[in-house]
């Protein structure tokens, strides 16, 4: 029996990996699949009239078997990868896209679920099932369901070729990442601090180096290039970690991008949109590429105004130390961190030995605890895919909310950066269906005594924890609106929105602690958070930058060369040229590894517009933790999914949709700030 279509008699359902092999993934796909087919054949060939629950409802659950299986199978792909996994990977990206496409493809289907559009009034429908009934019409529709002929046959193949070249693309930046090392000897550790040493040396060991190397895991690379005394090393480790995917060879992303860039296009023109652009951000909060645009620019100005002032006291600073020459991108972390440093008197060591890892998960469920009364009890024996994996039971009054997984460390095919998904999403359609919610991470891990984090890797584990209390949090009906099921430019906010708590002094008193279990020392503390805003400038140009591009890519005709137009963009902007984007083309896999960010990486700013303005709200309340706005939070955001447009919840929450003033605020952009 294959252990992946055998019934789950594990803790809430988790997949069980301990028996799960993996050459039983195919075949349970493949079974699957054709589950699902049968099952949408059924649908499309029934002989009673169309209902909402014979066509729209059977079809939310026609692929339920194959929703498991992936959910097992993309856990393990992207955290935890070998060459059979990714072997898989290639094999199903057209098998999936196939079978999407014969769904949307399918005539009689289609044409069920149009009739029920079409007479929508008179169906007696609930809110819920009409937002549902939309949702999958303008789905269906916007796949191309109302082609016909070559249209829709080469829609098909669009299709599928996307799908293969995003899994190549992501597995190529994965190559890069996990073939580059840069050894180092003893006396090129001199001036780094012990835990950048010791992250280090447990790479070297986990790769069996013989020594101490630097990898591109962004947990060790960046502490490297903050610390560094020595600018050669500095500039080898900078230049490998920008080349990704743009090395030549079978792993370079350059022609692949191109060939993306180009079959969006046509997709969106088959579609009868003008642009990507105007395709994609149809469903999205922000509708129309002109008002992207106008937001980014406007954040884009200040940003970099700032970014410019900090580069001459950078440079001034490298002069000092007697080097010539301009500032270059490889000097900006190394002179900030001592900028920094000196300004604010902190010491990242210093800060790092009260951002414990348990300490900071710790901040985390507390603060939700706080807020929405959840409680977390970890699971030694639950199953999982990996020994460093953790799972927590979630619950609420006794209750099971949630099985939340935790996967925090760097290591050797895990895909690089932080994210949250869901093995199991909530719904209720047929009985309660509690979910199961991972958030993977790529913090260093300590070979002796907790593992530390800095600043931003504590504020990273708040981020998706976010996004994982809108996956917990749930409460719909149906699994296709259930969670972070919404807007692209709406899914940022829970998680951006969460951010806020890891600054609220009572947490991190009570929190970031050492080893020996002493608080953060009040001053440090404070210091620390007056440092919040340091270095904006660097870090909101190098992103904007990347949204610029991505939109410039989308919007308009496909580029024939992607990176003589990201060349043309960025000194359109007139970008700083000691600062680079934070994703360059090849290797930005928010927007090249599928579709999600495409034309969509704004969304963080956009987001951040409104988590900047909600949690102004709490402090308008005079209390981080007030339990009114703690409900509403939950009842107007977290809870509603995409049940409702996403300007709808916010506003329902807010009572108004907010202006750009609290990000710029916030991030000390603000002319009187600067």
């Amino acid at each position: 029996m294959n252990a992946l279509l055998s019934d789950w008699t594990t803790p809430f359902g988790l997949p069980p990996f301990d028996a799960i092999r993996d050459e039983e993934f195919g075949p349970a796909v493949d079974a699957a699949l054709e589950e699902a087919r049968a099952n949408v054949r059924a649908i499309a060939e029934d002989g009673a009239a169309p209902t909402f629950g014979n066509t729209v409802a059977a079809l939310e659950r026609a692929d339920a078997t194959l929703s498991r299986v992936l959910g097992a199978f993309y856990a393990v792909a992207g955290a935890d990868s070998n060459d059979a996994r990714r072997a898989l990977e290639r094999e199903l990206a057209p098998k999936l896209s196939a079978y999407g496409s014969e769904i949307t493809s399918n005539t009689a289907l289609f044409g069920r679920i149009d009739e029920l559009w079409t007479r929508k009034d008179a169906l007696g429908l609930n809110p819920e099932e009409e937002r549902v009934l939309f949702l999958t019409h303008r789905g269906f529709v916007r796949s191309g369901a109302r082609l016909e002929g070559t249209a829709a046959e080469r829609m098909k193949e669009v299709k599928a070729r996307l799908a293969v070249l995003g899994t190549q693309f992501s597995q190529n930046v994965l190559a890069d990442e996990r073939d580059w090392a840069m050894p180092l000897g003893e006396q090129d550790l001199e001036g780094l601090p012990e835990f950048v040493v010791a992250g280090a040396r447990a790479a070297g060991e986990a790769r069996g180096a013989g020594g101490p190397v630097v990898t591109l895991s962004r947990s060790l690379i960046v502490p490297f290039l903050q610390f560094s005394p020595r600018r050669d090393l500095r500039r080898r480790a900078y230049e490998a970690w920008t080349a990704r995917g743009a090395n030549g060879g079978a792993t370079d992303n350059r022609g692949i991008a191109a060939e993306m860039l180009r079959l969006r296009e046509e997709r969106a023109r088959l579609l009868g949109y003008a642009s990507f652009a105007d395709w994609k951000l149809e469903t999205e909060m922000a509708r129309e590429p002109a008002r992207v645009r106008e937001l980014l620019m406007e954040v884009w100005a200040p940003a970099r105004e700032a970014a410019e002032r900090d580069a001459v006291v950078l440079e001034l600073m490298l002069h000092a130390d007697g080097h010539a020459g301009p500032l270059e991108p490889w000097d900006w972390r190394y002179y900030a961190e001592k900028r920094r440093a000196a300004e604010h008197d902190l010491d990242e060591a210093e800060v790092k030995a009260f951002l414990r890892l348990d300490g900071m998960i710790g901040a985390a469920f507390d603060v939700a605890h706080r807020l929405f009364g959840l409680e977390f009890r970890e699971v030694a024996d639950a199953p999982r895919y990996h020994p460093d994996v953790r799972v927590w039971d979630v619950t609420r009054g006794g209750a099971h909310v949630a099985a939340f997984v935790g996967d925090y460390f760097a290591r050797e095919g895990k895909r690089s950066g932080a994210w949250c998904s869901a093995m199991r999403s909530q719904s209720r359609l047929d009985g309660e269906v509690r979910p199961i919610v991972v958030n993977v991470c790529n913090f260093a891990k300590s070979e002796s005594g907790p593992s530390l984090l800095s600043w931003d890797d504590a504020r990273t584990l708040f981020h998706e924890f976010g996004h994982a209390l809108h996956q917990m949090l749930s409460d719909v009906t149906f699994e296709s609106i259930s969670g972070t099921s919404v807007a692209r430019d709406f899914v940022e906010l829970p998680s951006q929105l969460y951010e806020h708590w890891l600054e609220v002094p009572e947490v991190l008193e009570a929190h970031a602690r050492d080893e020996g279990g002493e608080p953060m020392p009040r001053d440090l503390r404070e210091r620390l958070l007056a440092a919040s805003t340091f270095d904006m400038g660097f870090h909101t140009v190098e992103y904007l930058a990347s949204a610029l591009v991505d939109l410039a890519f989308h919007d308009g005709a496909a580029p024939a060369d992607p990176m003589q137009r990201q060349a043309e963009v960025l000194e359109g902007i007139g970008m700083p040229r000691a600062i680079r984007m934070r994703h360059a083309t090849p290797h930005f896999a928010h927007v090249f590894s599928g579709d999600g960010y495409s034309a969509g990486y704004y969304s963080y700013l956009w987001s951040e517009v409104m988590d900047a303005d909600a949690f102004a709200a709490f402090g308008e309340a005079g209390d981080p933790f007030d339990a009114d706005l703690a409900r509403r939070l939950e009842e107007d955001i977290l809870s509603a999914g995409g049940s409702e447009e996403a300007d709808v919840l916010y506003t329902r929450f807010r009572g108004r949709m907010p202006g750009v003033e609290a990000l710029l605020r916030g991030r000390g952009l603000l002319p009187e700030a600067a």
